[in-house]
């Protein structure tokens, strides 16, 4: 019986675990910085996206800089489906997209996997 408990009890634990690691954690957000006339965010990758929520103007070319720490296989590539990227992100590097978001709106942005994800946050200039 005390096996039996016990084996509940980790399952519960690792289950709180999983809730608070994919639903519990604060997002990191950071409004892109004009400069030129392109908004620029540098995004850095490990263990996740950090900030994890990019905010951006409407009609004004984006610059994202994903630099890469974490050599995590499911790093290896960053999607915005949204905007038709994808692109590897080799570890110890700093790689770049650009874009123009036209619409108003939230964007995700994931790892290869869809288990690691970020959002852009399109507002009104």
């Amino acid at each position: 019986m005390p096996i039996k408990v016990g084996v509940v009890l980790g399952g519960l634990t690792l289950v709180g675990a999983e809730l608070w690691w994919f639903l519990g954690r604060k997002q990191q957000k950071q409004q892109a910085i004009q400069s030129n006339g392109v908004q620029s965010v540098l995004v850095t990758v490990d263990g996740g996206y950090r900030p994890d929520r990019v905010i951006v103007n409407s009609g004004e070319p984006v610059r994202l800089s994903f630099h890469r720490l974490d050599s995590n296989s499911c790093l290896d590539e960053v999607l915005i489906p949204d905007f038709g990227i994808s692109t590897r992100l080799p570890v110890g590097q700093t790689t770049t997209v650009e874009f123009t978001p036209t619409k108003v709106g939230e964007y995700t942005f994931t790892c290869g996997m869809r288990m690691f994800r970020g959002i852009i946050e399109v507002k009104v200039k």
